[in-house]
């Protein structure tokens, strides 16, 4: 007997970047990988995501990320449940896609009423009254980062990264997402460059990231700067790295995973809730980029991460006690028993 088939309804663009795509593209592989198939309703930008890192994950094509479009994609498809990783869509839209089939809403926001019958909130704050009023009484919550739809890749080199952090730093992280928001990748670089001596600095971002022109032409005179354009390769880079300078989104839980020592730059409002709760459990320093002392407190961050193995080691030891890499598959446990709950 075939599997439930999934939708998944997913945002992604310059100003909300492509994490969301990531983290719902792991939760789908986690869902497969248990029986389900699913499909992911792309818009243009989700498409190029999609074809870039999982070229076989099937694809309903939507005109744009516009509920109307997004609806209109949804209406023609067959479906067993289906999961929203969509800010702009709230409890009216949830109820009218999932056509009153099951629904799991990814949220990290806790501003809106949703309708869903699985809520998963990944923020390590997050407390289950701040859906009070936001949600059924019957739908249930996933709270925290031990939900965290991080990819197997990364629990997978967890024991090897952790045995060595604390290390001197030889090779600097720079990933603060694949849109590169306000080119803010080459102006980390640029800070970094005069700071860092003999360090190796591997830079991640996207093919059409803002700071790519600039950055090509630097490597090509620094040496040191090793450019990952849509890199397939995080997994590796992250577990090899000494420390981190990270965006504040998904991705911070692929880097607790690995116990990888960060820098975090809050580059949305959305993020400073789940930002504060790391600096404040010592699992990151944070820094604001929005912030008119971004740059001299930046600069001030670098040197103390840089410079001091101890924190380096406490950062390494609070981040990987906060996310084990294995949430996508206690999350698609929890919503497959619903929808076959459903189903019966």
């Amino acid at each position: 007997m075939s599997g439930p088939q999934i939708l998944f309804v997913v945002d992604a663009g310059p100003q909300v970047g492509g994490g969301h795509v990531m983290r719902s593209l792991t939760l789908a592989g986690a869902l497969e990988a248990a029986g389900a198939s699913c499909r992911v309703v792309a818009s243009p930008i989700v498409s190029a995501l999609m074809a870039t890192f999982t070229p076989r994950m099937t694809r309903v094509e939507a005109a744009s990320g516009e509920r109307r479009d997004l609806a209109g994609a949804v209406e023609a498809e067959r479906f067993d449940a289906v999961v929203f990783d969509h800010y702009g869509l709230g409890e009216t839209d949830h109820r009218t896609m999932s056509q009153g089939r099951c629904a799991l809403v990814i949220d990290d926001l806790a501003d809106r009423p949703l309708s869903a019958d699985l809520v998963l909130d990944c923020g390590p704050a997050r407390r289950a009254e701040d859906y009070d009023g936001l949600i059924a009484d019957g739908a249930r919550l996933l709270l925290g980062p031990q939900y965290a739809p991080v990819r197997p890749e990364f629990a997978a080199l967890r024991d090897t990264a952790l045995a060595w952090r604390g290390e001197p730093v030889g090779r600097v992280l720079v990933a603060l997402g694949l849109t590169d928001v306000d080119g803010i990748t080459g102006r980390v670089v640029e800070r970094l460059r005069p700071r860092i001596g003999e360090a190796g600095l591997d830079v991640v971002l996207g093919g059409e990231a803002p700071s790519l022109p600039g950055l090509t032409k630097i490597a090509r005179r620094d040496t040191r700067i090793a450019l990952h354009v849509d890199s397939p390769h995080m997994a590796r880079l992250t577990a090899e790295a000494d420390i981190a300078v990270g965006a504040a989104g998904s991705s911070t839980w692929e880097r607790c995973t690995l116990g990888l020592p960060t820098l975090m730059v809050v580059l949305a409002e959305n993020q400073r809730a789940a930002a504060q709760a790391l600096a404040e459990r010592d699992a990151a320093l944070v820094v604001d980029a929005g912030a008119a002392s971004f740059e001299p407190a930046f600069d001030v961050a670098l040197m103390r991460i840089t410079t001091d193995a101890g924190l380096r080691r406490r950062l390494a030891e609070a981040s990987a006690g906060l996310c084990d890499g294995l949430g996508a598959g206690r999350v698609a446990e929890v919503f497959l028993k619903l929808v076959a709950a459903r189903a019966g």
